[in-house]
């Protein structure tokens, strides 16, 4: 939470600068949804989660 209250303020001060640079900012987050947001892949079996076999 803390975190995203630094970048809330990091935005608001420097929105100027980033307004011209928002595709940029856009490529910037894919890797990094990609990376944190998948929550971890597991190991990739086909078997339901609740089996034991």
């Amino acid at each position: 939470m803390l975190a995203v209250i630094l970048v809330f303020f990091i935005v608001r001060e420097h929105w100027e600068h980033l307004v011209g640079r928002w595709i940029y900012l856009l490529l910037f987050l894919c890797p990094l949804m990609h990376l944190f947001g998948h929550g971890g892949h597991g190991n990739h079996s086909n078997k339901p989660e609740g089996s034991n076999g």
